[in-house]
């Protein structure tokens, strides 16, 4: 049976770490302070955003909340993310997408200052990823599978990853921190040919193509380590990952469960790049 490697110790860890560094902020003047940016009532949106306050309120890390409605225009939101750059006492913004579709949601990502992207949404954050230089953060969650891996011990120099998806949300970025930490990095998706074959070399396997249990036991081998960041509803209606998760539990060395995974994590590493963009508007 393997390890089962759960998010919240990870996220405690983190967010303790993360509250002393809001106090020593704080003693300097600077409160660090996220924006949060939601268009209508979108259940996800919802469930995340409690997530996101609770963690920032652990965290020492105060929030402003912009909602609209659903029907606002493109010119509304747009106002509102101009505000948000200008306003220095604001360090980060989260903008849950996707935007209605009267939106041009490219542009409005577009306009955000790339030093108060913590969701690495903005083409400037992307290419910090890929580059090693510039302003922004990586995506919350592709850098969360990396803090679990830190968390449990897992040191990457000269593993062989998998990472199977290839979205600029988690996939690609992902790629290139891991590569980062010295991992020798495999990019997968769905059409992958033998894509069993490409995941069974993995050391450390990642799966993040959004498709429910894609990864079944003709993917794995024994002693791997198997993080899944997917999130999918069955046919039952059961939450899932991309990860058959039976088959991982018996073969893996670790696996990460879904729900209470790398999702888990997210909203620590948000926290933590609004206190990383606290600090550097000061410089």
């Amino acid at each position: 049976m393997a390890e089962h490697w759960k998010g919240a110790p990870v996220a405690q860890a983190l967010t303790e770490r993360l509250a002393a560094q809001a106090d020593q902020l704080k003693a300097r003047g600077i409160i660090p302070t996220l924006a949060i940016v939601r268009v209508g009532e979108r259940p996800e949106d919802l469930s995340y955003e409690r997530g996101a306050l609770k963690r920032c309120e652990k965290a020492g890390i105060q929030v402003k909340q912009f909602v609209l409605p659903k029907e606002s225009s493109h010119g509304d939101l747009l106002e509102v993310i101009h505000q948000i750059n200008a306003d220095r006492a604001i360090h980060g913004c989260l903008l849950f997408r996707p935007l209605p579709p009267h939106m041009d949601e490219e542009a409005i990502c577009a306009a955000l200052d790339p030093a108060k992207d913590v969701d690495g949404i903005t083409a400037g954050s992307l290419a910090a990823v890929f580059t090693g230089r510039g302003a922004g953060y990586p995506p919350c969650t592709a850098q969360a599978c990396l803090e679990i891996l830190d968390h449990y011990g897992c040191d990457l120099t000269g593993k062989r990853a998998v990472v199977v998806g290839r979205s600029l949300v988690v996939g690609k970025p992902l790629a290139m921190l891991l590569l980062g930490c010295n991992a020798t990095v495999t990019l997968c998706h769905t059409r992958t040919a033998d894509l069993p074959a490409e995941c069974r070399r993995a050391e450390v396997l990642i799966a993040a193509a959004g498709v429910a249990n894609m990864i079944g036991r003709d993917h794995l081998a024994p002693g791997q380590l198997v993080l899944d960041v997917g999130i999918n509803v069955d046919q039952e209606g059961n939450l899932v990952g991309d990860v058959d998760f039976s088959a991982a539990d018996e073969m893996a060395a670790a696996v990460t469960p879904v729900p209470g995974g790398v999702g888990a994590v997210t909203t620590s590493v948000l926290a933590a790049h609004v206190l990383q963009a606290a600090e550097q508007s000061q410089s």
